[in-house]
């Protein structure tokens, strides 16, 4: 299980944002972070399919994709197709089917050939309990550490307490399941956050305000 630094573009300046790209990778990123919003599940509209498409034709970094929709299903093959390596959707848009939708994810083949890697989101007020069957299942569970919708937003402290009860279930359960965390991510609250047992950061305005690139080895580093 590796430390992982997502920068997130939903913070990114688009009218340089290949630049920024290559930025965040000469310093030392691997993925990159992209926020999907339907101005339904959550108020706001980000960017889509034909965004992430562009983009997969200047980088190869890890395409960690975060759905933030009504019926995230529909849309999982087309992501998929556009360049996603990963897809998370979040359990409260179709607790019903949440089981049915990780083999969905994991059963569709990326753009490099291999299988889409599976991740399901709890927003804050969502106990972590609601996704504990699909622990095992899941390749990733996504910690929302701020109510999606919104970059720019502070950390809401209870939400670490929710990572470190996720990080002792898995450990008891023996299982190595990535957990990430997204929302209000800095430089003074890394350290906590790991300790509590993350180890995929997603991180927009501590990126991409400022240098990318110095940002990009300065959060690295924090990490490793």
């Amino acid at each position: 299980m590796s430390n992982i630094l997502a920068p997130s573009i939903l913070a990114a300046d688009f009218t340089v944002l290949g630049e920024q790209i290559s930025a965040v990778k000469s310093g030392g990123a691997t993925y990159l972070h992209f926020d999907v919003m339907d101005g339904i599940f959550v108020p706001s509209i980000s960017f889509g399919m034909p965004v992430m498409t562009s983009i997969r034709k200047c980088t190869d970094l890890f395409f960690d994709t975060h759905l933030m929709i009504e019926k995230p299903d529909r849309y999982v093959e087309e992501f998929a197709k556009c360049g996603a390596d990963g897809i998370t959707f979040h359990i409260e848009a179709d607790p019903d089917n949440a089981g049915r939708i990780i083999r969905h994810i994991k059963e569709t083949t990326s753009l490099k050939g291999v299988p889409v890697r599976a991740g399901i989101s709890i927003k804050p007020g969502t106990p972590i309990s609601a996704v504990l069957p699909y622990a095992e299942e899941a390749d990733m569970i996504l910690v929302m550490t701020v109510e999606p919708g919104f970059g720019g937003q502070k950390l809401i402290p209870e939400t670490i307490d929710k990572v470190r009860a996720l990080r002792a279930f898995m450990t008891a359960e023996g299982l190595d399941t990535d957990i990430e965390v997204d929302g209000g991510i800095t430089g003074d609250n890394i350290a906590d956050i790991m300790k509590a047992g993350a180890n995929v950061i997603v991180a927009g305005s501590a990126v991409f305000r400022g240098d990318a690139k110095d940002n990009t080895v300065r959060l690295t580093g924090l990490i490793n």
